[in-house]
Parts: structure tokens; C-alpha cells; sequence
């Protein structure tokens, strides 16, 4: 299995507003933080903002900010947000799929059953689980001169 870089995208953004709680942050900081184009973090932001995990303000002071508190984040729900669109393999796309096995092949339920398990994992843990203590994150995503004396090693 592999993420989209548009669903590892949303992680970062998330974790970058997570430790910058005090401020807005701008569609260029953030393309810099997450070491990707301003043009490809605006359609990230732009649907996580949409979906209600961002909150945005226009204008030369604008920006944007988490909408959520950082527990009420589910990085299952986030993940599913960008991945649901793409079929996992060819015969998940009813409109589309070819294979001339799908109405025999077993495998299918088997990944059915194996992406159930992988999205429940990934649903009991929070933006706050990720954040919270991460020292060389915080480090590596605030945008203040030290990381918080909160930081602490995560097991």
C-alpha cells in the first residue's frame, strides 16, 4: 500500500498548524515547512479546509489555523478524506474495472478486509498523538525560535 502525496500533504499541514497554534499561517510558510509547491499545498488546504479541519482568513493579514481541537483530529478520517476517491485496485471501481476474475476472485474481500483493518488503526489515532511532546517535529514545523518545554520522548 501507498499514501498520495496528497494524503501525506494533509498530514503535514496538520501537524505544521498543530505546533503553530498562535498564529496564521500562510499558504508559502507551509509550502516551505512541508517541502512541497504553494500550488500543490493551496488544493490540500483548500479541502481540508472545506471539510472543517482548517479554519482560513483571506486578505494580506489571512491565513490559516486549525478548526478542530488537536484530540478531535482522526488521522483515519483524514486519510480516508484524500484516499477514498482512488480505487485501491482495479475491480474496487465498478465503473471502470475490466477484470475478467471478479466474479470468482476472493482476494478482493481479503484486501477489503485488510484496508478495514489498516483505516481502523489509523482511526484511534489523533493530530494530538502525533504532536503533543514531539520534540524533533516541533522542531522541524514551529515557527518560533525553541521548540515547547513540553517536549518529550514518545513511545
Amino acid at each position: 500500500m501507498r499514501l498520495t502525496t496528497r494524503t501525506n500533504l494533509a498530514a503535514r499541514i496538520l501537524m505544521a498548524c498543530a505546533l503553530n497554534p498562535d498564529r496564521l499561517l500562510r499558504t508559502a510558510e507551509i509550502a516551505a515547512l512541508c517541502n512541497c509547491s504553494t500550488n500543490h499545498a493551496a488544493h490540500v488546504v483548500q479541502r481540508l479546509h472545506a471539510e472543517g479541519y482548517l479554519e482560513a482568513q483571506r486578505g494580506r493579514a489571512g491565513g490559516i489555523r486549525l478548526a478542530r481541537a488537536l484530540s478531535q483530529v482522526s488521522i483515519g478520517a483524514v486519510f480516508r478524506l484524500f484516499e477514498s476517491e482512488i480505487p485501491f485496485a482495479e475491480c474496487f471501481d465498478a465503473e471502470t474495472n475490466s477484470c475478467p476474475l471478479v466474479g470468482t476472485c476472493r482476494l478482493r474481500s481479503y484486501i477489503q478486509r485488510a484496508l478495514e483493518a489498516f483505516y481502523h488503526e489509523l482511526d484511534l489515532v489523533t493530530l494530538e498523538d502525533l504532536v503533543r511532546g514531539n520534540c524533533g517535529l516541533a522542531e522541524l514545523l514551529a515557527l518560533q525560535p525553541a521548540p515547547p518545554r513540553d517536549c518529550a520522548p514518545r513511545l
